[in-house]
Formats: C-alpha cells, structure tokens, sequence
C-alpha cells in the first residue's frame, strides 16, 4: 500500500504508555483527549465497562472527523470480584498490593477501533493474568518509592520494576498489560487495509 493511501490514525488517548506502545507500530498518528465519563453503569460488569468506554472514547474522536481511523482503549484491573482502578495515593497503593501478595490478579483491557468515514467499529476485550509471588510490607514499600505508580491501575508498571513483583504472566498479548493490545490492534488496522509492514 503506498504511503499516502494510509488513512490518517488517531490514538484518542493522551497516555504516555499507549502512545509508547502503538509507536511499536507507527509513528505516524495523531493523539486525542476524548471528553468521556468513565463511571461504571449500575451493575456493569468489568468486561462491558471497559469495552463500552473504548468504544465511546474512539467515536467521542470521530464525531469530529471526515475520514480516519480512531483508536480508543480502557483498561481496569479486577481481583475478588472488584473492580480495581489507579490508586493516586502511596496509602492506597499499598493497600492494594498488600492485597494482591501471593494471588492473581486479572487485568481486562478493552480496544476499539472506529471509522470515522464508515463508522464501522472493531471492538474487544483482552484479558490478561498477573500472579503476585507472596510480598513483605518493606518490600511493597520500597517498590512504591522507587517507581511512583500512582497512575498505573494496580499499583504497578510491569514495564518497568514492577515485573520484580510477579511470580507468573499469563495472557496472549504481554502489550494489552500495559494498556494497548498491538497484536489483536494490528488485526483490527489489517481489517480496514492498513498494514502497517508495507505502509
């Protein structure tokens, strides 16, 4: 495909991780703050939770476009039956990986794909598994001070030292963990003809 027949690709999304991520893949997109409120529904479940506001932060972008394609993702991190989300404070973030020592945790990212010309959308949820080996308090501590994850839902970045905290990863996208899943991603851009080896 030649390059200038690639339709313009938008991340609706102004996270440093994601736009880290879809670089894997191209450089060439644009980035874009959806207004979205990510309040769960009475009696959502966590899967439709974060499938609904992927697909609602990508069209909150397209509504605005002619042509494109635009990419939305949510991510929320479940365990015990609750859904849990980024801890802002070292007190809750201690308390949550206090919780998670020597169990499993699973992380479901939803990912959405619109087009704004179309408006087909391309719409998933990946799952994916994080078994915490048993912590020590000093431990939890000392991994809090050092990488600061006060914006990462679960307390961690497994991209960085937050891998020294597991003991198993289980899942088909280690990608989706950090909040965009390239692989089914890229199916999705190879469903509206974009593939991004020969652009």
């Amino acid at each position: 495909m030649a390059e200038s027949a690639l339709p313009a690709l938008y991340l609706a999304s102004t996270s440093k991780y994601r736009q880290q991520l879809l670089a894997k893949l191209t450089t060439r997109f644009h980035t874009a703050k959806p207004n979205v409120d990510e309040a769960p529904l009475t009696n959502e479940s966590a899967e439709l939770l974060v499938r609904r506001l992927a697909i609602a932060k990508a069209q909150a972008i397209a509504v605005g476009l002619d042509t494109g394609l635009v990419i939305g993702s949510d991510q929320v991190a479940q365990f015990n039956g609750n859904i849990i989300g980024k801890p802002h404070t070292a007190q809750n973030a201690l308390a949550q990986l206090r919780s998670f020592s020597g169990n499993t945790v699973t992380f479901l990212t939803g990912l959405a794909l619109v087009n704004a010309h179309s408006g087909n959308i391309q719409a998933i949820v990946e799952p994916f598994n994080v078994s915490f080996r048993t912590l020590t308090d000093s431990e939890i501590i000392a991994y809090i001070d050092k990488e600061q994850p006060l914006d990462c839902a679960g307390s961690f970045k497994s991209e960085g030292l937050g891998i020294s905290l597991f003991s198993k990863l289980s899942g088909d996208d280690p990608n989706s963990l950090i909040g965009l899943p390239l692989i089914q991603l890229n199916q999705m851009l190879l469903n509206e003809g974009v593939n991004v080896l020969l652009k």
